[in-house]
């Protein structure tokens, strides 16, 4: 069956970025056609004028909507596109040229009903925007989880950059009305129903994801609350792997009593730990200050991750 591919692009507030994403898509290096639809979750501060200036260089529709979320702005966007393969992509990401031509590729040869693509740090990204990517890409971060395919097994889309066919849509519903978390609990329902997911390596992305650290914070710990819950619903899936942000902040208490006892093999351990993250940080992006920068991200993602998950534990037990 052919391909036909649509672009699900929900925004919410951030009509600049609109402008760069589409701007990436005009450069696709891609034979096919392929349509766009931007889906506005009730924006106070509207795109529309921005995908005014591509409806001549893209086969692009733009919905305005009432404010319901990013997981059901991404439904009602499948819900009225035309094509067979649903392509979905944060408003905060840039499409390298080979985008499209590599999704096809990979799918021609292993035809999944759902697909990942990793992210990737633009030359153009602030330093403190390298350094987010780089400790939520890292292996040494994230156990490579979210795109390195010698350190996964079964692969979990995330919903920056995550396909799936209209079949697969048609049978779960897509989304679930979730505020995070939604991607993985699609990922798992894909699963139940017989769906295979992959990672597509080099259809990946480059994402700029947040641009503070206190917007990187809340970010981490809404996905710490999150992992509980979806523990709770499919328990099968539950690892230890993922109480390790949560254990990594309660060893860097432990190791600063032991210090004030006089102890300091504990805070040794973590002084090595965030040396390697600076030196493997500089190795990858050439920068001292992004490599500085990714000690204090680092830290920040350990702190929100791991924080969010101990409260979304502790609420589940008290109600």
């Amino acid at each position: 069956m052919k391909l036909n591919f649509s672009i699900i692009i929900p925004v919410y507030n951030r009509p600049k970025e609109i402008d760069e994403l589409l701007e990436s898509l005009t450069k696709q290096n891609f034979a096919d056609d392929f349509e766009i639809l931007i889906i506005e979750d009730g924006s106070d501060n509207s795109s529309e004028e921005i995908v005014k200036k591509y409806v001549n260089k893209l086969d692009i529709k733009y919905f305005f909507k009432d404010n319901s979320g990013a997981g059901a702005s991404r439904n009602f966007g499948m819900l009225h596109a035309s094509g067979n393969y649903f392509i979905i992509l944060d408003s905060d990401v840039l499409v390298p040229p080979q985008y499209l031509s590599e999704v096809k590729i990979a799918l021609d040869k292993n035809d999944t009903d759902a697909f990942g693509g990793p992210d990737a740090s633009h030359e153009s990204f602030t330093d403190l925007q390298k350094a987010i990517n780089y400790s939520m890409t890292s292996v040494l971060t994230t156990g490579g989880i979210r795109g390195k395919k010698k350190s996964v097994g079964k692969f979990q889309p995330r919903s920056f950059n995550l396909g799936l066919s209209k079949k697969a849509f048609e049978k779960t519903k897509g989304f679930a009305d979730m505020k995070v978390g939604e991607d993985i609990d699609l990922t798992f329902r894909l699963w139940k129903n017989g769906f295979e997911t992959q990672l597509i390596e080099k259809a990946f992305v480059y994402h700029k994801r947040r641009s503070t650290l206190q917007q990187f914070f809340k970010q981490t710990f809404a996905f710490g609350t999150a992992r509980p819950l979806l523990n709770s619903k499919y328990p099968e899936t539950a690892k230890l792997t993922y109480w390790f942000p949560s254990l990594f902040l309660v060893g860097i208490d432990i190791s600063i009593l032991l210090v004030i006892l006089g102890h300091w093999q504990l805070i040794a351990f973590y002084g090595g730990y965030f040396a390697l993250i600076f030196l493997d940080s500089l190795f990858h992006n050439k920068s001292l200050k992004v490599a500085f920068l990714s000690i204090l991200t680092t830290f920040t993602q350990f702190l929100g991750y791991g924080l969010g998950f101990l409260q979304s534990i502790f609420i589940s037990k008290n109600n």
